[in-house]
């Protein structure tokens, strides 16, 4: 595994509250609602301790690996491309498996503070690489692919810490169940109960929009079709 340490510090989660408006009206054009923005409210600082995230998303070619050993079906990808597909309790899955094969490792899908503070680094900026969206950087809908790419393929839409497709290609799954941050708006329901699945998941796929590729931006897996969405993930493990 290429493993990307990411030190002990803070980070400034979310969007504030008082923001939450200018920021859908920034992406009004994408067609989603005020209210899946104030999701991201408060913005709130916390430590968090040191830990370690792949660089990469999980391949189909390390799936196969994966789904050889535990009769699974293959995956219809090339092995380069991210997997995607996968639901949460088969990443899971794949997590522990993994460990096993490296020797006990606590292999584990990132909790979703860590996949922003991978993503974000030490500031509040809005995309992996600035507070400014640049076509290109990533592999979302605008580029009009339809399809993954091989994992890496943008690698000028790094996080500070050089981890790869935070944003785009393949949705990621998180650790974390959904619910609204500590003194969110009121408006923002407890629970989503219309979501397939109600973990979180983090980035956006090649067939999302740029709304998705923000570091803050928070949701679930709102469709049965985890292939045709783009769900895929990757990995994390405490440092060392």
């Amino acid at each position: 595994m290429d493993w990307v340490e990411i030190p002990a510090g803070i980070l400034r989660r979310g969007t504030p509250a008082e923001e939450v408006e200018e920021v859908a009206h920034r992406y009004a054009g994408t067609g989603v609602p005020v209210e899946w923005y104030r999701k991201e409210a408060p913005r709130t600082e916390i430590h968090l301790p040191a830990f370690r995230i792949a660089r990469t998303q999980v391949t189909a070619g390390q799936w196969a690996l994966f789904a050889q050993a535990t009769g699974r079906p293959a995956p219809q990808a090339p092995v380069d491309h991210p997997v995607i597909g996968v639901a949460w309790k088969e990443a899971v899955d794949y997590c522990r498996w993994l460990g096993d094969q490296l020797g006990g490792l606590d292999v584990r899908l990132p909790t979703e503070d860590e996949w922003e503070r991978a993503a974000r680094g030490n500031d509040g900026r809005e995309f992996p690489w600035g507070n400014e969206y640049r076509t290109g950087l990533a592999n979302l809908v605008d580029l009009g692919i339809g399809t993954t790419t091989p994992v890496g393929s943008f690698p000028e839409g790094a996080s500070p810490f050089g981890v790869l497709d935070m944003a785009g290609n393949a949705d990621e799954w998180t650790s974390t169940r959904y619910a609204p941050y500590p003194g969110a708006p009121s408006e923002v329901p407890s629970t989503e109960d219309w979501a397939f699945d109600p973990h979180i998941t983090r980035g956006g796929a090649f067939r999302h929009d740029r709304d998705l590729a923000r570091c803050a931006r928070r949701h679930c897996a709102y469709e049965q079709d985890l292939t045709a969405i783009g769900v895929g993930f990757r990995l994390a493990t405490s440092a060392k």
